[in-house]
């Protein structure tokens, strides 16, 4: 029954950039579907130093992750992304987060997004988190020490998924995060059964630090800005934060902290 439930709420909740934002494909310009060959992301050129994986999940899917190495990087981020954006308008913002921060970033899309395949459910996400979080460890030897699990919007569903089971994380941070999915809606104060993403029951379990940065008052310029911030990444919100969150990742001076910007 909470399958069921979770597949008909995920169209409510969950909005893919229809077409997808970006491809990836194999050397020699096959499809990224195939075994052999280096997998390549549409419109990142390889100075840009990334690593493209398809990981398989629980469910069956293969979904698309990318690894941004930096060389001097101690830790590193396991970024989960808002509902209506793909990893192919995260690209900047990925950028600046690796520059201003010193961290390797690894980014993935959900069942369902760009070029992962399948279709995303809020179980979906769970099984991609815990998915990307295997390659971390196989593909590059990180340990849980080093990860700071950052989760934006629905992104903070899976964020905390995984965080519930990892006690011995470096940092999570939680980004306009949500408390459920019913909370989204309504100011319920009980959480039922058919909700999805029940953040606030499993913010309890997590042992770990927590940043959570909430905005509280948005300006439009124009229209293009007011669809930037309401349909993609904050970039500006984000960067103006990036010190901030570097401060935090080194001093880890609070236990929970709220931001109103």
């Amino acid at each position: 029954m909470g399958n069921v439930t979770s597949s008909v709420a995920a169209k409510f909740a969950f909005f893919p950039p229809d077409p997808p934002t970006y491809e990836v494909f194999r050397e020699g310009g096959s499809s990224g579907n195939g075994e052999d060959g280096k997998l390549f992301f549409s419109g990142v050129t390889a100075d840009k130093n990334v690593d493209v994986h398809l990981v398989d999940t629980k469910a069956g899917n293969k979904i698309v992750a990318t690894f941004w190495k930096h060389p001097f990087a101690r830790f590193t981020i396991l970024y989960s992304h808002g509902n209506a954006a793909d990893l192919g308008q995260m690209l900047e913002l990925f950028i600046e987060l690796r520059a201003h921060l010193r961290v390797n970033i690894m980014s993935y899309d959900y069942s369902g997004y760009g070029a992962s395949t399948g279709k995303p459910t809020e179980f979906n996400t769970y099984y991609d988190i815990e998915s990307v979080y295997n390659c971390l460890k196989r593909e590059y030897g990180v340990k849980q020490e080093d990860v700071i699990l950052y989760g934006q919007s629905v992104g903070s569903g899976p964020t905390l998924h995984l965080a519930a089971r990892l006690p011995r994380l470096r940092a999570v941070v939680l980004h306009s995060a949500i408390l459920s999915g019913i909370r989204v809606l309504y100011p319920v104060k009980m959480t039922f059964w058919f909700d999805i993403f029940k953040n606030i029951d499993k913010i309890r379990q997590v042992s770990c630090t927590v940043l959570v940065i909430h905005v509280s008052l948005l300006f439009y310029l124009d229209d293009l800005h007011y669809v930037n911030i309401l349909l993609l990444p904050n970039y500006s919100c984000d960067v103006a934060l990036l010190r901030m969150i570097q401060i935090y990742i080194s001093y880890r001076r609070f236990a929970v902290e709220l931001v109103i910007l």
